[in-house]
């Protein structure tokens, strides 16, 4: 009996703790594609460059809260190839998400590398 729990302390535990880890980064990779892909997309069909911001700082945060991820460890930004929102025009939206070891108490943030993703979308050419 006391074989048994020192082994399943000492060896399941850590097995537990690494996919937990994992899922928290399957999490954050899905977050920044998702992120990223809608970000472009709506980037592209805005009227003015700043609300184009605005709404792919929307998306960035819906995408990282929908899996559970702090708003504060989602950042975006975006560049245009030619003038941003002119017809025929590509945006590309970059998102990185910070990675965190899962289960620290509040405040023990420890970061652990960076998940990123960018999607390429072209601002339609006939409006």
């Amino acid at each position: 009996m006391i074989e048994f729990i020192f082994l399943v302390v000492l060896l399941m535990v850590p097995l537990i703790y690494l996919v937990i880890g994992a899922a928290q980064l399957q999490s954050a990779t899905y977050a920044a594609v998702g992120a990223a892909d809608h970000g472009a997309k709506v980037f592209v069909t805005a009227d003015t460059e700043a609300q184009a911001g605005d709404r792919v700082a929307d998306a960035v945060n819906r995408a990282a809260a929908n899996m559970g991820i702090d708003r504060g460890r989602a950042s975006f930004s975006y560049s245009c190839n030619g003038a941003c929102l002119s017809p025929g025009s590509t945006v590309t939206v970059s998102v990185s998400i910070d990675t965190v070891l899962p289960l620290l108490p509040q405040g023990w943030n420890w970061r652990t590398g960076e998940i990123s993703s960018s999607t390429t979308h072209r601002v339609d050419r006939y409006g």
